[in-house]
């Protein structure tokens, strides 16, 4: 006699991969906007650690940077509360801020190259796991 496996659903009817991975998306937008935040401060402060070039085709100054990573930083973390609460709008405002991100950080590269490119992966595993959650399988 067979028997099989229960499947693996909360009392709500949500599936778990759906929550995993809209679970996965909310902590690494969090991450990723603490860290956004932080190089804002970073920036804004005029710190250091930023590399100089002054021949780059997308110039702006290190404070505006700043400025810009400060805010998208603290939008993508409070996006990712929303996501901890599984609310849809979360979610489609959670892909239009890891993409604006992406693009801060892709125009931010000669500023801080190595960190540029891991945020720009981090954002984009963010992406690809709020995509991949069918629209009707969480609740509002």
């Amino acid at each position: 006699m067979a028997t099989t496996a229960p499947h693996d659903h909360r009392s709500t009817g949500v599936p778990a991969a759906a929550t995993g991975l809209t679970f996965f998306a909310a902590v690494m937008l969090a991450i990723a906007g603490v860290l956004d935040l932080f190089r804002g401060i970073m920036a804004i402060a005029q710190d250091d650690v930023f590399v100089r070039t002054p021949n780059y085709v997308f110039k702006f100054d290190l404070t505006s940077w700043g400025w810009i990573q400060l805010a998208l930083g603290a939008i993508a973390i409070l996006v990712s509360i929303g996501l901890f609460a599984a609310a849809t709008w979360a979610r489609v405002v959670g892909v239009g801020i890891a993409a604006l991100l992406i693009i801060a950080n892709f125009l931010s590269i000669p500023y801080y190259p190595l960190w540029s490119l891991t945020l720009i992966a981090l954002y984009g595993f963010t992406i690809w796991a709020l995509c991949v959650v069918k629209p009707g399988s969480l609740n509002d």
